[in-house]
């Protein structure tokens, strides 16, 4: 047997639902500055923001770079991919 949800049980259902993040990882292939220069056209963020993050992807493996509904981080790491940076999306996790 097939459950329907009404409209209101939806709206609830997706109030309560974890955003989604972009996550970006390292590579053996681009420069750490090029990826500084990324994250800052794409993202806006600060040269040292920018270097912070880049940093921790180098150190730790990845970083976050935005959160947000699903459809955004998808063309956020549709950008990503664009400028050639291994980017995937997952739901966040701190919640």
């Amino acid at each position: 047997m097939a459950t329907t949800y009404t409209e209101a049980q939806l709206s609830v259902d997706q109030l309560l639902d974890r955003p989604w993040v972009t996550v970006v990882w390292d590579d053996p292939v681009n420069l750490m500055t090029y990826v500084t220069y990324v994250f800052i056209k794409l993202f806006g963020f600060s040269k040292e923001k920018a270097h912070e993050l880049m940093m921790q992807v180098h150190n730790e493996g990845r970083a976050v770079v935005s959160s947000g509904t699903r459809e955004e981080m998808e063309r956020d790491v549709q950008r990503l991919h664009e400028h050639g940076l291994w980017a995937t999306l997952q739901r966040d996790d701190k919640i």
